[in-house]
């Protein structure tokens, strides 16, 4: 025997790696770790495929966003592009555009239409991203190649109905006159744009020069447009931004507008908790797994003990073992979820219109990462734990082996688990309530558990039939029964979490989007206009609209002391974030400088809510009072108690700051970052403003009104909610993919969480059948057992999931949020069938199978 120890304890490195290299190979051949497989790649398969298609979702999102811009980054300024930010975009696709207003002619003689509007000289290649949709002299929209031909314009739609252009009359601007080749219906920057209201007259670059307009102080608008590689867009912005002129300004698809940009981060939030889900998903059915692993080989790591092998051989045969098959099951599971993604991408390539980037490498790097660590985190306790089984394991089998340093490198696993879950979070809000949802959920429900065994202890001598024999399993196998409900309620809390979240997250598009939506802002109106225009609109079977008093002033005092835009150039400053800083500055720069647009309210929309202080309601206040949104007055350094003053044409208008409001900017309505008292700004020259939503059904509508009212001014925004819905549209079936897929990815794992206990029961199972019991009674004890454990789950992981989804919806995904316990309630019944389906999928065989088969192979 000693012999033996000593060639034991002289096991190299390579022998035992060999030694786990067969034993794996064995046990594959058995069967007795294809559980452990099958949930390892499942486990990694739903990860890497959620990372895949996530990934190329966000690329082609913000490719497809990059369309707003008519490129990937663009830099504005009154001033023409400095020679630093050119060479900045070396290497990159570059074009230009200049803007100016000006006076735009139709016809000649007698019967020339003149008109103020914009003048956009575009250079090759522009748009870098999208393209113009153009309706030619047949009325056939198309698509455009390039820039108008030289020579040659384009009038935008609404401007051609301003002017009474046609398609070949000829366009005076400047010096120049030209022919007008087509319509534009849609641009790329148009949504970007939309309170220019003026007719806008595209010519070629090389035409600009001829007009004249380009002259000493001429008001002129410069553009660089760039696109290419992430990277090197990210170095240009990188580089460009220390270069910025005073009156320059860089743009990314993040300064898109908010309806766009809020759907765009919104999706990938979502996106972000699914890759989370599975995550959850698989260390659920891995810590499953790796438990029966472990409890297969108890009898025959007692034997290797016997033999005289040594702790260190055993802990490195069956380690051996365990990374050998993390590393193929995570090969397997990368390699089936590029298949998948791939086909998955070919399939949403024609449903969004649009081409689908190839994925990054990051995706299958994460899937070996989730896969070994959730192995170390839930396979190598039990694993270790077998060096320690006593060789008296072979005659008794109730000696189980227990390992205190395992929980060491049960708690490292964790650790680099949850930072993993953190860093796939990408919020810091996202991933404390995910980590913290998991923590108490699991403790929650292991409590539960060990209540629900102490109560059918108590209550087995008062059952009868199947159901005693079915409910005293779960009290018989305690720590079987508190980690099967602990897993099964974490996986169906994760995908009842992603299912609550989606659905709030589509019904907030579809009610933003609906058809009723606002589609035209009407500007300019008159106080004494204000009747006789919401008449006009009523007539037009139009509902009659509110129209809001809108007041401009610039700020001139805060709390007594006079401000401008220079005593906003240092705050927000961060010395840990030094760009974010200083953009924050410019914005707060910016915001002092121009002038603000007050309004008066006497009570607010369900798409402002008070956030801090107390608005005056119905009541109106002996002082004027100012309600400010809560982001504005933060960026400002207004805080509740402040007074504040503007200058209003001459005039001096001050008021204290008594609420801060938030602020739907995606309602499409008119807001206001300052709101006053009523009263508050009578007397102060005013104008109203207000949103009506006209159908195609009124295509004179704009043409009626202006001609009834010629002072007012109609902002046309159909273009912007056609590319809001477009974006939306996009973003919601990649959110319906990844969703469906999650949630197909949760129902194969949580197959694997419920087989991983299988044997025991089988193992009863045949045992009963040999003293007779009957496949009826056999069914409904399982059945009765399963729905024991899967009722608990259900519920508490629907309570959970409803909790969880409040707190991630409200501060993740600024949604509204309102408990749905009917839906939790139907999550809950799902949730028990699930398992119940399951349990009894999983144990099948025991009514299949001989018993002698049965108890042969789990006893032999």
């Amino acid at each position: 025997m000693s012999a033996t120890r000593s060639r034991s304890a002289g096991i190299g490195p390579g022998n035992v790696l060999a030694m786990a290299w067969r034993q794996m190979r064995r046990d594959l051949k058995a069967g007795d770790v294809r559980i452990l497989l099958a949930a390892l790649v499942l486990a990694v398969l739903a990860v890497t495929a959620v990372g895949f298609v996530t990934d190329r979702a966000e690329r082609a999102l913000t490719l497809q966003a990059n369309q707003l811009l008519g490129g990937d980054a663009v830099v504005r300024g009154d001033t023409p592009i400095g020679a630093e930010i050119e060479r900045a975009a070396t290497g990159l696709q570059s074009t230009r555009t200049v803007e100016l207003n000006t006076m735009i002619g139709v016809g000649s003689g007698a019967d020339a239409r003149l008109q103020l509007g914009d003048l956009r000289a575009l250079g090759e290649g522009f748009p870098l991203r999208g393209a113009f949709t153009l309706v030619d002299g047949s009325g056939v929209e198309r698509i455009a190649g390039g820039v108008p031909a030289s020579g040659t314009a384009w009038l935008s739609h609404a401007g051609a109905d301003a002017l009474d252009a046609r398609i070949g009359d000829d366009v005076t601007v400047g010096s120049s006159r030209l022919r007008l080749a087509g319509l534009v219906v849609a641009e790329p920057d148009a949504a970007l744009d939309y309170f220019n209201v003026a007719p806008k007259l595209f010519i070629n670059l090389t035409d600009l020069q001829a007009t004249g307009l380009v002259q000493e102080g001429s008001r002129v608008r410069y553009r660089l447009v760039v696109a290419g590689d992430p990277g090197a867009v990210e170095r240009f912005v990188a580089e460009a931004k220390p270069a910025l002129a005073r009156g320059q300004r860089l743009e990314t698809v993040s300064d898109a507008r908010p309806e766009i940009r809020s759907a765009l981060d919104r999706a990938g939030r979502f996106l972000g908790l699914a890759a989370l889900v599975s995550v959850v998903l698989a260390a659920v059915a891995v810590a499953m797994a790796a438990r029966r692993h472990s409890e297969r080989h108890l009898s025959g790591t007692a034997v290797m003990r016997c033999l005289g092998a040594s702790q260190a051989t055993l802990a490195g045969v069956h380690i051996g073992e365990l990374v050998l098959l993390g590393l193929l099951a995570s090969t397997v599971g990368v390699g089936i979820a590029f298949v998948l993604q791939w086909a998955i991408g070919l399939w949403l390539e024609p449903v969004l219109g649009m081409a689908i980037p190839a994925a990054g490498w990051l995706p299958a790097v994460q899937g070996y990462g989730v896969g070994l660590l959730v192995l170390l985190a839930f396979g190598a306790p039990p694993v270790l734990a077998l060096r320690r089984v006593p060789a008296l394991r072979v005659l008794r089998r109730d000696l189980d082996p227990t390992e205190p340093s395992a929980w060491l490198v049960a708690l490292t696993g964790l650790a680099g688990l949850g930072a993993l879950l953190w860093w796939k979070a990408g919020s810091a809000t996202l991933g404390t309530a995910m980590l913290g949802g998991i923590v108490a959920t699991f403790a929650v429900l292991a409590l539960l558990a060990w209540g629900l065994i102490v109560l059918l202890r108590r209550l087995r001598s008062r059952l009868r039939g199947s159901l005693r024999y079915g409910l005293a399993n779960v009290g018989r196998r305690p720590a079987t029964s508190i980690a099967q409900v602990a897993s099964l309620g974490l996986g169906l809390m994760a995908l009842l979490l992603l299912t609550f979240v989606r659905t709030d997250l589509l019904d907030r598009w579809q009610l933003q989007l609906s058809a009723n939506a606002p589609n035209r802002f009407i500007i300019n109106v008159q106080d004494d206009q204000v009747d006789a225009v919401r008449a006009f609109i009523a007539a037009q079977g139009i509902d009659a609209p509110t129209l809001y008093p809108m007041v401009r002033g610039r700020l001139v005092e805060h709390n007594g002391e006079p401000v401008s835009g220079e005593d906003y150039a240092g705050t927000n400053a961060d010395a840990d974030n030094d760009d974010a800083a200083s953009e924050d500055s410019q914005r707060s720069r910016r915001r002092a400088d121009r002038e603000f647009n007050l309004s008066m309210a006497g009570e607010l929309r369900d798409d402002n809510q008070v956030v801090a202080g107390t608005f005056w309601g119905a009541t109106t206040p002996a002082a004027p009072e100012l309600s400010v949104e809560q982001g504005y007055a933060e960026s400002l350094g207004w805080e509740i108690g402040d007074t504040v003053a503007f200058d209003i044409a001459g005039q001096r208008f001050g008021a204290t700051i008594t609420s801060l409001r938030e602020v739907d900017w995606e309602s499409f309505r008119p807001n206001f970052f300052v709101v006053a008292s009523p009263g508050a700004l009578d007397g102060f020259p005013a104008s109203h403003i207000t949103a009506v939503s006209v159908s195609p059904q009124h295509p004179r509508f704009t043409a009626d009104l202006v001609g009834r009212f010629p002072n007012l001014s109609v902002i046309d925004i159909d273009a912007v909610l056609k590319q809001v819905r477009a974006t939306a549209d996009q973003v919601s079936t990649v959110v319906e993919v990844v969703f469906w897929f999650s949630l197909l990815a949760g129902l194969l794992v949580l197959m694997a969480a419920v087989s991983a206990s299988q044997d025991e029961r089988l193992l009863e199972g045949g045992v009963m059948r040999t003293l007779g019991g009957s496949r009826r009674q056999l069914r409904m004890a399982q059945a009765s057992e399963f729905a024991a454990i899967g009722l608990l789950s259900g519920v508490v992981a629907a309570i959970a999931a409803s909790v969880l989804a409040g707190v991630v919806a409200t501060r993740v995904f600024d949604l509204p949020w309102e408990a749905n316990w009917g839906m939790a309630a139907v999550g809950a019944a799902l949730g028990m069938l699930a398992a119940l389906a399951a349990g009894l999928f999983a144990t099948r065989r025991v009514l299949d199978a001989p018993p002698s088969v049965t108890l042969r192979e789990l006893q032999g």
